[in-house]
């Protein structure tokens, strides 16, 4: 049976006239790869800071693998691993003498740190650099030192706030993918606080959406596609071998259609019912041919729209 590694109940953070969080009610399960979305501002790092046991709430409860975030934050940040948005490191030395005084921090011995340095270099790709000074790192390689040190003390839950903002496209696959490994292999949590929502939707098994403190939906991303599939009634994607004027404006007459877009190549019909077949004719009977025609897929940025516009 699978076990909660984050309970929250009516978690709440004020400061001053601002409720940075608002009653969360959440649950993250055990090995989970959960995302956790929202624009600046919305309270992500603020929920971070006290599932760390950094920040204490102004009102409710939460738990960390089983542990009070309050009365046992020191048990919380001994399975919690955190990288920040902005990690810290010290420039004048290397990778090594970083890994090794966060594992001094953590009280690992020397042959625990020494055996797990070695392995996390390799595991994050820095075994090449492990005697450079990280004053001389692009950010990227940062980030891997940053992943390294989150992992030090062998966390079985890892928060990541925002680990791939500022990078370039490539490196940021591959920190993507650094991750996903560890989820998948290592069967580590992973918490991804994030609002580039096409990391989101490459890696996270469900999601939660916060709005100005308060979280208004988690779910899967496929359920949520399909609610808002159901809202917002069929939609069609077609590739023709060809598109006239005359056929785009007989489509948008067929009962049942409401719009007719054309992306590039792309036609997309969408409709208020099922019109398929009747879509389909008339395609055909302009000449037409169908190389392919699918439901329409929405983007997590659709739905991300959808439930913070209506918070």
């Amino acid at each position: 049976m699978v076990e909660p590694m984050i309970e929250t109940r009516e978690l709440t953070k004020i400061y001053g006239d601002l409720t940075a969080v608002d009653g969360l009610n959440l649950t993250v399960n055990e090995g989970e790869f959960f995302g956790f979305m929202g624009p600046n501002g919305a309270g992500k790092t603020t929920t971070i800071l006290m599932l760390m046991g950094l920040s204490v709430p102004s009102q409710g409860t939460a738990t960390v693998g089983g542990y009070d975030i309050v009365q046992e934050s020191k048990e919380v940040r001994k399975i919690a691993g955190q990288l920040p948005e902005f990690a810290g490191y010290y420039e004048d030395l290397t990778p090594r003498q970083n890994l090794d005084y966060v594992g001094q921090l953590n009280g690992l011995s020397r042959t625990e740190r020494e055996e797990r340095i070695a392995d996390l270099l390799e595991d994050v790709g820095l075994t090449e650099w492990k005697d450079m000074k990280v004053e001389k790192f692009s950010r990227g390689m940062k980030q891997r030192l940053g992943i390294a040190q989150a992992l030090i003390k062998r966390p079985k839950l890892v928060f990541f706030d925002e680990p791939t903002i500022g990078l370039d496209p490539a490196v940021t696959k591959e920190i993507r993918d650094m991750i996903l490994r560890l989820n998948r292999e290592q069967g580590l949590t992973v918490f991804l606080s994030s609002h580039l929502l096409h990391e989101v939707q490459l890696t996270c098994s469900r999601v939660g959406i916060i709005s100005r403190g308060r979280l208004v939906v988690t779910d899967t991303i496929e359920n949520l596609t399909n609610k808002l599939g159901g809202e917002v009634g069929e939609s069609i994607e077609f590739k023709l071998h060809k598109t006239t004027p005359e056929l785009l404006e007989e489509l948008e007459t067929v009962e049942g259609v409401t719009s007719v877009t054309q992306e590039n190549d792309r036609l997309y019909v969408h409709m208020e019912r099922d019109s398929t077949m009747e879509v389909s004719q008339t395609i055909f009977k302009h000449g037409a041919l169908i190389l392919l025609m699918k439901p329409r897929e929405h983007t997590l940025e659709e739905i991300f729209m959808k439930y913070y516009q209506g918070a």
